[in-house]
């Protein structure tokens, strides 16, 4: 149970910029926060990589991938030191690709008199120490049974990172303090013989082929590790391979079955239904047609009662017809009458009104030629009145 756990927990992570989570492909690991701080490929690439109180900006990120973006990236490089080639990136500067050693070199080298160039030099230091203390304390599988550091000068260790992935760490010894210096072979006099300087060159011929041969056994067996590493690796890619394919096999294998058990399951549901759907079929038309035959006999009683019906509202018409016409022939006579006597009555009554109205107009005409005749009369005595007063004065001024 705790070995799943803590699987999950190293297969469960969350980049802190995006939602992406889970195994991420290419992460990028703070190596001094841990798993607090993780982001995505994409999002250490875009510079989200934020820095907060407890996380600094110089902190070395670690770039950390699974089996199928490392083969895609590095088309089968090898682990340099069990990192990955180009693992970090220098946090002063931005350049890329060192590994943990040459980004320590790189900075004491060309960041030296940065502010923070010492904190990060204790950063590594920290992690030298740590990686010292894993590689002694945590056991780890390897290629041949277990070797210690003690008797083995090098080791060549194998573990498995992710599923189906294996990394390779090559770990050499550190130089033995306490190693007897051989002593200086005293100087031989000036009386040496030709047998002797022969029997030396021999002798030292001898040793370096022996220790030829050792470099080469040693090798050998180095080799013959990795090889052996690589076997191991390749039979459980195979196994892995062969397990897998099985399981998907068998897994096809049901699901053909269960494919196949669904079809004709629905094949014989599709046959009863197709059976139900014929047999509604015939009775819906066997419905029809009884419903046919019973409008057309509807029909038929329908177009009798209804030629019945126009026979009998004919007749009617017809004697409505001479009655109507006789009455409405006396109402059009008594109503032409009416109308007569009412348009004689209208003249009768104009004829009566231009009458009196051509007699008023004869009195006011007779008024009138009245009042010129008087008019005239006065005209008339006036004018003989002046005659007279004329006469008189003429008679006057005669007589004078």
């Amino acid at each position: 149970m705790s070995s799943i756990i803590s699987s999950f927990q190293k297969l469960y992570r969350k980049c802190l910029s995006c939602p992406a989570q889970g195994d991420l492909g290419r992460r990028y690991e703070c190596s001094v926060c841990g798993q607090e701080v993780i982001y995505c490929g994409n999002c250490f690439d875009d510079g989200k990589n934020k820095p907060t109180k407890k996380h600094k900006y110089y902190h070395p990120m670690k770039a950390i991938y699974n089996r199928a973006t490392f083969d895609l990236y590095f088309c089968g490089e090898e682990l340099i030191n069990g990192e990955a080639p180009q693992s970090f990136k220098c946090a002063f500067c931005g350049e890329m690709g060192f590994g943990t050693e040459e980004l320590q070199m790189h900075v004491l080298t060309k960041h030296s008199d940065h502010p923070d160039a010492d904190d990060l030099m204790e950063i590594f230091k920290q992690m030298n120490k740590v990686k010292k203390g894993q590689d002694k304390s945590e056991p780890e599988e390897e290629t041949d049974a277990p070797a210690k550091a003690e008797n083995e000068s090098t080791e060549i260790r194998c573990q498995e990172k992710s599923r189906g992935g294996l990394s390779y760490e090559v770990i050499l010894a550190e130089p033995a303090p306490n190693v007897a210096v051989p002593k200086r072979p005293v100087t031989p006099g000036k009386n040496v013989s030709v047998e002797e300087i022969e029997q030396k060159l021999k002798a030292a011929e001898e040793r370096r082929i022996s220790l030829e041969a050792k470099k080469m056994a040693e090798i050998s067996t180095k080799l013959a590790k990795v090889e052996e590493a690589t076997r191991k690796k390749d039979e459980i890619t195979n196994e892995f391979i062969t397990q897998t394919k099985e399981q998907l096999e068998t897994k096809m294998e049901s699901v053909v079955e269960k494919r196949e058990a669904i079809i004709s399951d629905m094949k014989e549901k599709l046959k009863i239904h197709a059976q139900e759907i014929e047999k509604t079929r015939e009775t819906l038309e066997q419905q029809k047609a009884n419903e046919q035959k019973a409008i057309e006999e509807k029909l038929k009683i329908a177009q009798s009662l209804r030629d019945e019906n126009i026979k009998k509202m004919l007749d009617r018409l017809k004697e409505h017809n001479t009655i109507k016409i006789a009455e409405i022939k006396t109402q059009n006579d008594q109503l032409e009458s009416q109308k007569l006597e009412e348009k004689a009555r209208i003249i009768e009554n104009k004829l009566f009104t231009a009458e009196q109205n051509r007699e008023k107009e004869l009195q006011k005409k007779i008024e009138k030629v009245q009042k010129l005749e008087r008019r005239a009369e006065l005209v008339r005595q006036n004018k003989a009145q002046t005659q007279d007063m004329d006469g008189q004065q003429n008679a006057i001024a005669s007589s004078g």
